[in-house]
């Protein structure tokens, strides 16, 4: 577990880098389309402005002294106010007003609008023929450039807390959405190597069997016994990899069977009448107790089939002979509970918390690969229920699943709850 956290966090800090980064390139370029949109539209109120002033040209005079028109006080701005030069037809350029510099000949002809430097200052010109004179209009741009400065200042400042909380979210993210996959992937690999370790067994005296068959002559009953042996480790391959290959269809499976009305008590008669002749071969009885009514629940059929069969395999295995099975189906609370007991050794408070992993065994007694319960407990989650793993009265194992009911207390003509039954997650 150590090094799978570890690979998780190393993963998640990579993805947050990466992450950062791209949201660090993505806001440089949403930081230089701002400014040059707002560096347009000042610009272009700028322009609106020149226009409005050559509108009214007939009123352009040049301003009184001391008039407050072009007045400007120490350490203002120049060109604050706009900038008026009238070209006359002999090209002389005049400047109205209080207008502090000369307008170079090269724009005596400008239309506009434009931006031209005049005397170090960037100005924003329009011209216009008004009368005999042509006219033109200049707005200074420092506010333009001062609103950008503004901008990317504040941009400047907002960047690092932007890019920290992206890292850190991006980071919590990612490690709570790698940890159940690199939880998944661990698993996969503990799955594949005790597959291999429980299909290596028998396939190891299957071979050592045939290997010795076919050293030398041997006497019949010797080979009676050999061909008994590899007949039971042939059956208990083949329920291996039945049960591996269920469990690989449910974890492939996108949606659950169709879940359907089932009646678990009368399921559960037809599924101990099944197993009858198993336990007589053990000389141990199954004892079927039914409450009345009907107790009905919400899950596919042949997942509840195959739910009471391994509690039933199990608890039939692990009983000893003449021994008591019990089985019973009870209404718990609104609930249906199904519960199987045994006479067997029981499951220690310390398994209780594993028996369900795949390949998880709580005895060392032979015959299982230790994925029953693992399936069981994929169809319970599957379904909706709810475990309770407990000690029967004789001292064996008690398992039970509660569902809850399809219908209500007296009404079973109602269609099941939507709820009973649930997509599977991977177990």
């Amino acid at each position: 577990m150590t090094g799978t956290a570890g690979s998780v966090r190393r993963s998640s800090i990579r993805v947050a880098l990466t992450t950062t980064a791209v949201v660090g390139v993505v806001y440089v370029v949403i930081s230089l389309v701002t400014l040059l949109i707002v560096g347009t539209y000042l610009t272009a109120q700028i322009d609106e402005r020149l226009d409005g002033i050559l509108d009214q040209g007939g009123q352009i005079q040049p301003s009184p002294p001391g008039g407050e028109d072009f007045d400007q006080t120490p350490g203002e701005r120049p060109f604050e106010p706009p900038a008026v030069w009238v070209v006359a037809a002999d090209g002389t350029i005049t400047a109205v007003g209080r207008t502090p510099a000369a307008l170079p000949s090269e724009y005596a002809t400008i239309e506009g609008p434009e931006t031209i430097t005049v005397d170090g200052s960037d100005l924003r010109v329009e011209g216009r023929a008004i009368g005999s004179y042509y006219v033109i209009v200049g707005l200074p741009l420092q506010s333009v450039a001062d609103a950008r400065s503004t901008l990317l200042r504040a941009e400047a400042l907002l960047a690092p807390f932007i890019l920290v909380a992206v890292f850190l979210a991006a980071a919590v993210t990612s490690r709570r959405v790698a940890e159940p996959i690199e939880r998944a992937r661990v698993r996969q690999l503990e799955f594949t190597a005790d597959a291999s370790h429980e299909l290596r067994t028998p396939l190891s005296v299957i071979e050592a069997h045939t290997t010795l068959a076919l050293a030398q002559d041997r006497a019949p009953d010797w080979y009676r016994a050999t061909f008994r042996r590899v007949d039971v480790e042939s059956k208990r391959m083949r329920r291996l990899l039945e049960d591996m290959l269920w469990l690989a269809r449910f974890d492939a499976a996108a949606t659950p069977p169709g879940a359907e009305p089932v009646d678990a008590a009368v399921l559960a008669t037809e599924t101990v009448d099944r197993f009858r002749p198993v336990a007589e071969t053990r000389r141990l009885t199954i004892d079927l107790q039914l409450d009345p009514g009907d107790q009905v629940v919400a899950v596919p059929p042949a997942w509840l089939d195959r739910l009471l069969g391994v509690l039933l395999d199990n608890a039939i295995k692990y009983s000893p002979e003449a021994g008591t099975v019990r089985v019973s189906v009870r209404d718990d609370a609104g609930r249906v509970r199904l519960t199987v007991e045994d006479d067997g050794p029981g499951i220690a408070e310390a398994e209780r918390d594993r028996i369900f992993d795949r390949f998880h065994r709580a005895t060392d007694a032979a015959g299982g690969a230790g994925l029953g319960l693992a399936i069981a407990d994929a169809i319970v989650q599957a379904t909706g229920g709810r475990w309770r793993v407990g000690s029967s009265s004789a001292g064996g194992a008690s398992l039970s699943v509660a569902w809850r009911r399809a219908f209500a207390a007296g009404d079973q003509h109602r269609a099941p709850a939507s709820d009973t039954a649930r997509p599977p997650a991977a177990p």
